[in-house]
C-alpha cells in the first residue's frame, strides 16, 4: 500500500477519536475514569482540532498521490469513502449534541450514501468514479460548516444568532451537496451498464 493510501486510512482512524472526544460522558463513568473529566472539560475542543486535522489530510494525501504519482483505483474509491465516514460522523454528533436538524444530517448523509453505491456499482464493472470539481466544493463547505457549528456553540453569543449562524452554513452546506449529488448522476450514469426490467 502507498503512502497517500496509508494517508487516506489515517484520516479514517482519526474518527473514532474525534467521537471520543465529541461526547459528553456520566458521572460514574467520570469518577471511575478521570481522563473522561478531561474529555468533558474539554473534549469539544480536541474535537474540533481532530476534525481540522482529519479533514486537512484529504488534501495532503492528494498532493502526494499526484507527486509521487500514487494515483490507484484503490485510492480513487478509499479517498471520497474516508470523507463521507468523516463527515457523516460529524454531522451524527452534531445531531445528537441538539446543535443541527437532523433533516440536514438526513439529508448529507443519504447523499453520500446513493453515491458510494454509485460508486460501488462502477467499481464492480472496473470503472473508478472520481469526485468532480462540485464534489470537491461540497466537501469544503460541508467541513467549514461542521467546523463553524461546532466552534459557534462554545462561543458566548446569543441563542437566535447561534441559530442564524448554524442554520445559513448547513444550508449552504445542504444544498451543494444536494447540486453536487444531481450532477455526479447526470455525468457518470450514462458510463455504467445497468440492467433494466
Amino acid at each position: 500500500m502507498n503512502l497517500a493510501n496509508r494517508i487516506t486510512l489515517a484520516r479514517i482512524g482519526l474518527i473514532p477519536l474525534f467521537l471520543l472526544f465529541y461526547q459528553t460522558y456520566p458521572d460514574w463513568m467520570v469518577a471511575e475514569a478521570p481522563m473522561l473529566r478531561f474529555a468533558n472539560e474539554h473534549g469539544a475542543e480536541v474535537a474540533v482540532l481532530l476534525f481540522v486535522l482529519a479533514s486537512a489530510t484529504d488534501k495532503l494525501d492528494g498532493y502526494v498521490a499526484r507527486k509521487y504519482n500514487q494515483i490507484t483505483n484503490l485510492g480513487k474509491l478509499l479517498d471520497p469513502l474516508a470523507d463521507k465516514l468523516l463527515i457523516s460522523a460529524a454531522l451524527i454528533m452534531l445531531v445528537q449534541h441538539h446543535l443541527i436538524p437532523s433533516w440536514m444530517a438526513v439529508i448529507i448523509i443519504g447523499r453520500e450514501i446513493i453515491v458510494t453505491g454509485l460508486r460501488i456499482v462502477a467499481s464492480a464493472q472496473g470503472i473508478a468514479l472520481a469526485a468532480d470539481r462540485y464534489g470537491k466544493w461540497k466537501l469544503v463547505l460541508q467541513v467549514a460548516a461542521v467546523v463553524i457549528v461546532m466552534v459557534n456553540s462554545r462561543m458566548p453569543l446569543p441563542s437566535q444568532l447561534h441559530g442564524l449562524i448554524d442554520y445559513g452554513v448547513m444550508a449552504a452546506a445542504v444544498g451543494m451537496t444536494v447540486y453536487s449529488g444531481f450532477n455526479y448522476f447526470r455525468s457518470n450514469l450514462d458510463r455504467l451498464h445497468l440492467d433494466t426490467c
